[in-house]
């Protein structure tokens, strides 16, 4: 690793403020939507027909605002490397793309289909069940980068990981997604699908990528600049985003305030799970820690910018879906900093240099 590389300097900044206390402003952002919702219902109304090709223009608009600068970090040049660390990609990429997704959707059959059928109407369910495999597909982008430097992972190697997963996503996560909402009986609606991950991924890693050739050439801090610029816009487009979606969500809420904590329950069984499948994959396979750390944490950190995006562009704005994947934001921090002081605690069990 050089130093010169904005990205790997990245990597190493510090977690802020927002990204420490995000579950924080999350969830005072979800009270102020249901407030708002309840008390404002003609103007969510009036955002909710600003659609066109199923897809909502409001969100759209703050979606992008929060993926674009993240896009931005993602170093494409690093794939060079590819081949440097082959048993932390090898993990990380099995566990992201062949089990993780499946889990997802496994736990959520069993979950809202088999133990809580009781409590939650079957069409509700599906839409949990939905948005949960939304979040599965997904693997982390940018948080990655936070989460491998609370554990002094490989910057480079994390860059890589990263680069590669997004590669990967423009082709896989509509198959997988269309796949497993398939065999849980929600019909896909292949072009709205589609859409969203052009929409979404494909022209936002296009804009990135285009975007940082012009940064590298203004200088090796432009692009670190460039992304502290973008910060208070992410942040706004994140917590107006979830303010909208339970706007939206609002009446459902207050009749059903266990539906949260429903939908959590699954979520933190398959965080957990993830870690530790990937964690202990690698230490008996001889990774050291620098490796190990930040190819399990991509995995159980989710891209759930893209799940958001994509829950509303295909069941719409007040579906469970949507909100499924709102949960995912707001239990991702705490247990992300609970896995990472876990794996520091466990460091010395791994193997000190790369085989």
């Amino acid at each position: 690793m050089t130093t010169a590389n904005p990205a790997a300097r990245l990597a190493k900044t510090p977690m802020g403020v927002f990204e420490r206390y995000l579950s924080l402003w999350v969830a005072l952002a979800i009270v102020a939507g249901i407030a708002l919702g309840t008390l404002l219902p003609g103007l969510f109304g009036a955002m909710a027909e600003l659609e066109f090709a199923s897809v909502n223009l409001v969100v759209a608009v703050l979606i992008w605002v929060m993926i674009y600068p993240m896009m931005v970090q993602v170093d494409f040049s690093a794939l060079r490397r590819v081949g440097d660390k082959p048993k932390g990609l090898v993990i990380t990429l099995v566990v992201n793309w062949l089990i993780k997704p499946f889990t997802m959707a496994g736990l959520g059959v069993l979950f809202f289909e088999i133990l809580c059928r009781d409590w939650i109407a079957p069409a509700d369910a599906k839409e949990y069940i939905a948005g949960l495999i939304l979040l599965g597909a997904a693997p982390c982008t940018a948080m990655v980068f936070v989460w491998s430097q609370l554990t002094r992972g490989d910057a480079t190697y994390t860059l890589v990981q990263v680069g590669l997963n997004d590669v990967i996503m423009v082709i896989a996560f509509a198959p997988i997604v269309a796949l497993l909402l398939g065999v849980t009986d929600v019909i896909v609606p292949w072009d709205t699908l589609l859409l969203s991950v052009v929409l979404y991924v494909v022209l936002p890693l296009l804009a990135g990528f285009l975007t940082r050739r012009r940064l590298e050439a203004g200088g090796a801090g432009a692009v670190g600049a460039f992304s502290n610029r973008c910060k208070p816009y992410t942040v706004i487009g994140l917590l107006a985003t979830v303010v909208l979606l339970f706007g939206f969500q609002g009446p459902p809420i207050l009749e059903q305030p266990v539906v949260i904590l429903l939908i959590a329950i699954p979520l933190l069984v398959q965080s957990y799970g993830i870690f530790l499948i990937a964690f202990l994959w690698a230490w008996a396979w001889r990774v050291p820690f620098a490796i190990a750390a930040p190819a399990a944490l991509i995995g159980t950190s989710n891209f759930f910018e893209l799940a958001v995006a994509v829950a509303i562009s295909l069941f719409g704005l007040d579906s469970g879906a949507a909100l499924a994947t709102v949960v995912g934001v707001l239990v991702e921090v705490p247990v992300m900093l609970s896995l990472v002081a876990l794996a520091n605690r466990t460091q010395g069990r791994f193997a000190p240099a790369c085989p």
